[in-house]
């Protein structure tokens, strides 16, 4: 494992005025989480932020209130990440709903039309004579510059739906819902794109019901909330409290197995039991299955798997999907050797890296290329690009992955500031980004895109570390904690997942699989044994027993042969003395 220090959260002194009813040990935890009062922990719906605080709102409910009124054709554009496909299940389901009769939706190729609205779609549903009287974007839209225009010359009105950043001009859409555009007062600006068209529902339903033009019965759009939970963890958005309350909703949705029979098919073939789900069980074990479509193949099957009311199908899908996930990984574990051996031909050791790293591979995948800067940023510590090659020959796209302390996309624009041209397009949030260079460019942008992150973090920065919320005492250090913390949540983006460290005796040690240690550890304060396990450590790992070791854990329940015992998630150790 790559040494990291190990720093502990901060601990308000007083927390003594809220959370009377909680365990000492969730009152530590949330007030070390910013919460500082019993209403940031109440996740019920009438606690969301009104929907009418996000600006253009009212404009395209008018226009989709015209749609259902006028029998108008309804067509969602989507994305071919996770987001993107449970904003366009949202958008379906819901328009439907609420009465749009006429309704599809198309999600880019990855491979063929690059992100988001784009001319090239527009002329394509031309050429197929599918044109609609409105598009819906979700997800995506607001760089969309040309393709709005290329909309509207055709008589297409455009509604956007959106959470990216905005650039300095916006596109001349009818309405623009994006709570990341200039003047926009709602107060959660991280809410996911599948968030956002969420509300843009429940404001046309509000329209609807006030003017006596809803469906008998009354739709419920709290049926799309497992979707909602879903998309907003798989985007890795920060879970404020308007986010912890659409994932906490979805998550109740989906243990009481009344989720879309896609998402149940997906912890099926996962192997996970609905009923016990966590927020971190749709981030790692649901969203990658649903982004495998996306990246390998056609996002079309990921939501075409949410949308199945049919279990069958929905369970035959699944299982595609999680045969794109498997290859994904087979690839993903392909590239990440030839970064290593990349990496290794840089630089002897990690001080010697660029700052900022810009890799390049002929024979790297498009849709794997985030995941493989992702892990290389794990590894490095640093800000990376991985690049592949565009299907045109003479560009290269990119993704990027940041560290805490650099804001990707704003080190992006310092880049295109100073090298006006260099990049083709490009855009982002604060940890991931993605952009097109020429491919003859790709060492004049290595060196632009190092010199902007040398110009904006310190030293200090890249040194890796992990951030823990201390020790557990040995009388939290048991079964009960580790199920009151899985039930505790939603964890997840700046409200994360508590981990703890300790020192512990190693009693034992050994290989399982190709790369996971197993470990039986005994606290050196005193205590039982506990069994340990950390994941993808490789089979060369020093001998623990001799030195014990300084671990940071998650407590779990682990059940094996029919018996239920307390084991630690080993995210780091390192030897004591």
């Amino acid at each position: 494992m790559t040494p990291k220090k190990i720093l502990r959260r901060p601990q308000p002194s007083d927390v003594t005025d809220w959370g009377q009813n909680l365990p000492p040990i969730l009152r530590r935890l949330y007030a070390a989480r910013g919460v500082h009062s019993d209403d940031q922990l109440q996740y019920t719906l009438k606690h969301l932020a009104s929907p009418m605080q996000l600006r253009g709102i009212d404009r395209a409910v008018e226009l989709l209130a015209e749609a259902v009124a006028q029998k108008q054709r309804v067509m969602v554009l989507g994305d071919f990440d996770a987001d993107g496909a449970t904003s366009t299940a949202v958008a379906m389901l819901g328009l439907s709903m609420l009465g749009v009769a006429a309704i599809d939706f198309r999600v880019p190729s990855r491979f063929s039309d690059g992100y988001g609205l784009t001319p090239g779609i527009i002329h394509r549903l031309q050429d197929e004579g599918d044109l609609p009287d409105l598009l819906v974007t979700v997800d995506n839209g607001i760089s969309a510059i040309d393709g709005v225009r290329a909309a509207r010359e055709l008589g297409i009105k455009v509604v956007i739906t959106d959470h990216h950043l905005a650039g300095d001009e916006l596109p001349d859409a009818d309405a623009i819902v994006n709570p990341n555009q200039p003047g926009c007062p709602f107060l959660s600006k991280n809410a996911a794109g599948v968030g956002v068209m969420f509300y843009v529902l429940t404001a046309l339903r509000k329209h609807l019901r006030d003017n006596n033009l809803l469906p008998d019965p009354e739709p419920n759009l709290g049926n799309l909330l497992d979707l909602v939970a879903l998309g907003t963890v798989a985007d890795v958005v920060p879970l404020d409290h308007n986010n912890r309350i659409f994932v906490e909703q979805g998550i109740r949705r989906i243990r009481k197995g009344e989720a879309r029979p896609g998402i149940l098919a997906l912890l099926e073939v996962a192997g996970r039991d609905y009923t016990e789900i966590s927020a971190t069980d749709l981030g790692f074990v649901v969203g990658p299955r649903l982004n495998a479509a996306g990246r390998l193949d056609d996002m079309s099957i990921g939501i075409a798997c949410l949308l199945s009311d049919s279990r069958d199908e929905a369970l035959r899908l699944a299982r595609e999907l999680d045969n794109f996930n498997r290859e994904r990984r087979s690839i993903e574990k392909d590239m990440k050797t030839q970064a290593q051996d990349l990496l290794a031909s840089m630089s002897l050791d990690i001080e010697g890296l660029p700052w900022g790293l810009a890799l390049f591979d002929q024979d790297w995948h498009q849709g794997v290329i985030g995941i493989l800067a992702a892990r290389i940023r794990e590894q490095t510590h640093r800000p990376t690009i991985a690049f592949a090659p565009d299907d045109d020959g003479e560009h290269l796209k990119g993704s990027a992955r940041s560290i805490p302390g650099l804001h990707i996309r704003d080190a992006l624009a310092v880049v295109d500031a100073k090298n006006p041209g260099l990049m083709k397009k490009y855009g982002g949030h604060a940890m991931a980004a993605g952009m097109t260079i020429a491919r003859d460019d790709l060492e004049r942008f290595s060196n632009a895109f190092d010199q902007a992150v040398r110009d904006t973090l310190k030293p200090e920065d890249l040194e890796a570390a992990i951030t823990t919320d201390g020790p557990l005492t040995p009388d939290e250090l048991n079964l009960d904690t580790a199920y009151l913390l899985k039930r505790a949540g939603p964890w997840g983006q700046h409200f994360p997942e508590p981990v703890f460290d300790g020192e512990f005796r190693v009693v034992s040690q050994r290989i399982v699989g190709e790369n996971h240690l197993k470990l039986v550890l005994q606290p050196v304060e005193g205590g039982g044994i506990i069994d340990g396990i950390a994941f993808n450590t490789g089979p060369e790992v020093p001998d623990f027993t001799r030195s014990g070791a300084r671990v940071v854990y998650k407590p779990d329940a682990n059940t094996f042969r029919g018996r239920t015992n307390l084991q630690l998630l080993v995210d780091y150790l390192e030897p004591l003395g």
